[in-house]
């Protein structure tokens, strides 16, 4: 593997100005609902900056591919203690806009990367910075939020763990970044997206890998307990995650504790995860030292991603699972809650309703950056769409809710294809599948079957918080809107 550094392109340079002395800072002032800053000090800072590097993910032996990372390190990682107070900088050295949005942190809303309705987009050359309680443990992940479909497509996206020390003691711990890339033969990316690919499933890359290569041997101690953070970083392909030749159970969704679940006693004893979505898994290493593999068993074609191979042997086995200590999140009063259900749909743009912010609002008159916007609809919430094309014009909330308040969001999804749905600044509780396939559980992004019907519950966080699909081209070709809690 050959890697460079993560350095500004001479575009980049030269958008910074002749800026010896630093970069510009774009400050973190809002242009929608604005609150004032509670005070933070903090405990741990960091700088993150987006460039190129080099990366053989065709093989040794072949060409190497450009890639998007972040401090020239492929999904780079970040472990910190629960209750850190994060002050990361966001450095963009690429030759065009990026943001930085902290998936799955429940955060103050001016922290939260959505360009135009938190914060500006963050040119060449300059930078932003995030502060960033993280109170809640698990696994999370970072990456930008204008053009996902090329940047995070070309690997811009990274690790951040929060942990907690009430967790149990495992016998070895291992971090898999799932993700697919389109490449051609010479190691150059092939369009990212594709007019038939948008329009339906998505557009898949043929080279798959986990942290970057082909498949993973890793090592545990024979008898012992092994968490898996696995993450499904992929700008479009559906997984289902299965372990075979050891017992595995279900310990953690998208970072949050569950009682855990026997993979086998699940739906086909796997794992459904959409693009953005994570599960830590507890693995009892079989105790006469035969391997445990790891696979996606989605298509006919099995992919095996990791091999777990013994290493020694544990002097006092333990019987599992090994639970994580419960999730502590804003509870919602299922007696009080509001209902609300949107609708997952496919449009187009004459289909699409053309309402518009009032004239009042400070969002009214806000611009959508071009970049930020896809070419063509072809995806609606409840018969409104992001914009696209031409229009770039801030669309009205889907909803407006109030701080404090509980709600249950019914979504119904009436097209063809499963969408992974997020929403931003959340931690919501997953409460009912019409499928009856899914446990009770906390998440932060929920895969949503065609034609099921999945029930969320929260307590609503002030800002004004997106809610779309995690399909990188469903998103940017129309499935995504937002919320106003004020």
């Amino acid at each position: 593997m050959t890697t460079g550094g993560a350095g500004f392109s001479r575009r980049a340079f030269l958008g910074a100005g002749a800026a010896i002395g630093g970069l510009a800072v774009l400050a973190p002032t809002r242009t929608g609902v604005a609150r004032a800053a509670a005070p933070f000090e903090p405990t741990r800072e960091v700088a993150l900056t987006a460039g190129e590097m080099e990366l053989k993910l065709l093989g040794p032996d072949k060409p190497a591919t450009r890639i998007l990372a972040y401090d020239g390190t492929p999904f780079q990682t970040l472990r910190m203690p629960r209750g850190t107070r994060l002050k990361a900088t966001f450095v963009n050295g690429i030759d065009e806009g990026s943001t930085l949005h902290f998936h799955g942190i429940r955060m103050p809303n001016e922290y939260d990367g959505v360009p135009t309705l938190t914060q500006p987009l963050v040119q060449p050359g300059s930078r932003f910075v995030h502060l960033l309680p993280l109170d809640d443990p698990g696994t999370f992940f970072f990456h930008p939020h204008c053009d996902e479909t090329g940047q995070a497509g070309k690997g811009l996206a990274g690790v951040l763990i929060v942990e907690d020390p009430r967790d149990p003691d495992f016998d070895a711990e291992h971090v898999l970044c799932l993700k697919d890339w389109r490449l051609a033969e010479d190691g150059s990316f092939l369009a990212m997206s594709e007019p038939e690919g948008a329009a339906k499933a998505g557009t898949f890359g043929a080279t798959r890998t986990v942290n970057g290569t082909p498949s993973l041997d890793l090592t545990a101690p024979a008898a012992g307990h092994v968490r898996l953070r696995i993450l499904n970083l992929d700008s479009t392909r559906i997984m289902d995650i299965g372990a075979e030749g050891g017992e595995a159970w279900l310990i953690a969704v998208d970072g949050h504790a569950l009682k855990p679940v026997r993979l086998d006693d699940l739906p086909d004893g796997i794992w459904r995860m959409g693009p953005a979505q994570r599960i830590d898994l507890d693995i009892r290493m079989p105790s006469d030292g035969s391997p445990v593999t790891l696979g996606d068993y989605r298509a006919a074609d099995i992919y095996p991603f990791a091999t777990l191979r013994a290493d020694g042997r544990v002097a006092r086995p333990r019987k599992g699972p090994l639970a994580l200590p419960s999730a502590e999140l804003p509870k919602p009063d299922m007696k009080q809650a509001t209902r609300l259900p949107f609708t997952l749909q496919q449009a187009t743009g004459q289909a699409v309703k053309d309402i518009a912010l009032p004239a009042d609002d400070p969002l009214a008159k806000a611009l959508i950056d071009s970049l930020c916007v896809g070419s063509t609809t072809y995806w609606g919430i409840q018969s409104e769409s992001w914009p696209t094309g031409t229009n770039r014009n801030v669309p009205p909330p889907l909803a407006r809710m109030e701080e404090g308040a509980s709600y249950v969001v019914a979504i119904k999804n009436e097209t063809r294809f499963p969408h992974p749905v997020h929403l931003h600044g959340h931690a919501f509780e997953v409460l009912t599948s019409s499928l009856d396939r899914l446990p009770r559980h906390f998440a932060d992004t929920v895969l949503v079957q065609p034609g099921e019907v999945v029930e969320i519950a929260f307590v609503a966080a002030p800002g004004d918080w997106v809610f779309h699909c995690h399909i990188l081209e469903h998103m940017e070709t129309g499935m995504m809107g937002w919320f106003r809690i004020v």
